[in-house]
């Protein structure tokens, strides 16, 4: 009997990469075997899989049906074989994580590389986009998410939440004068971070005490990505709202400075979700605890996963 297993891998691996080539250098056999368990697994079904030419090749009706089905089964096989591995293996295998380009860029990959260091046998594909990937067709298992959380039935731990914190460069202030109050923001030059699926972000909400104060903030520049945001402030255009990670370097050169220092910005509260059906294997659970040791509330909240709700806009990505 054909190994059906390997068959459905050897399929569905080039049904994702879209050659039969392609295929060959991801699961390291010639392009020729692959072509073997493809006509073998034909052959058994009576039916075509995919429809080859000399130039490019796609997926029948019937092989993209079956494409779908045989990832569910190659992933309980996975699960599977997890779960008899036992709880306390070794963590070994490929993870695939998605974060925001700010935030994983200077917190998220020291992190990443002091894990593996610890993990030999781990290998981390790390996805950075500003965009909510989504977790079950982009094949990710991870995602950490800024921003406030709704409909869905993802599972999430909490992280230490993002406090926004308004700069602005010593040209800037020294051309147009320091704000005093948050309303005081009303003449100044905002700059604006936008989001794929609704409007900039121009309502700022500042806190001193039990005293809130929300501005409506004008500018005339707005981007989708923290670091342009913050690379505009350092050229003068203006105010900006960043997580002080961002900006720290830039603090202590005196490139930016912090202004309304008596009032606490915007906060963005920050989870590590995955899928509900998501098998917490050795590697997985062996990262999001290491995710909460690095990001999370200082307390002993290891095994308090909760089922949140998480809409397909995620909110603030810094």
């Amino acid at each position: 009997m054909p190994d059906r297993l390997t068959e459905m891998a050897v399929f569905v691996k080039a049904a994702e990469t879209g050659s039969f080539a392609a295929a060959s250098s991801k699961l390291g056999m010639s392009a020729q075997v692959v072509g073997k368990h493809i006509s073998s697994l034909e052959e058994r079904l009576g039916a075509k899989l995919i429809t080859r030419t000399t130039r490019r090749q796609s997926l029948t009706e019937l092989g993209a049906v079956f494409y779908e089905r045989c990832k569910a089964i190659l992933a309980e096989a996975q699960a599977a074989e997890d779960l008899a591995s036992g709880l306390t293996a070794r963590p070994r295998g490929r993870i695939r994580v998605t974060a925001p380009v700010n935030f994983g860029t200077l917190n998220l990959m020291g992190l990443v590389c002091r894990y593996m260091a610890k993990q030999p046998e781990v290998q981390i594909e790390v996805q950075l986009d500003d965009r909510v990937v989504d977790l079950v067709s982009e094949h990710v298992e991870l995602a950490i998410r800024i921003g406030p959380l709704s409909d869905s039935t993802f599972i999430a731990k909490p992280l230490v939440g993002h406090s926004l914190i308004p700069f602005a460069s010593p040209k800037y202030l020294d051309a147009h004068g320091s704000p005093e109050q948050p309303s005081d923001l009303l003449s100044h030059t905002c700059l604006g971070y936008t989001y794929v699926s609704r409007p900039p972000m121009k309502e700022w909400v500042f806190s001193k005490g039990s005293q809130i104060e929300t501005v409506q903030v004008n500018g005339r520049l707005q981007t989708n990505n923290c670091e342009a945001l913050r690379e505009a402030a350092l050229h003068g255009c203006g105010i900006v709202l960043l997580p002080e990670y961002s900006a720290r370097n830039h603090i202590d050169s005196g490139g930016l400075v912090r202004v309304l220092p008596e009032w606490d910005g915007p906060s963005r509260p920050m989870h590590i979700l995955f899928a509900p059906d998501r098998l917490m294997t050795p590697k997985l659970r062996s990262f999001v605890d290491a995710v909460v040791d690095e990001f999370g509330p200082k307390r002993n909240s290891k095994d308090v996963y909760s089922r949140s709700r998480c809409s397909s806009d995620a909110g603030f990505t810094m």
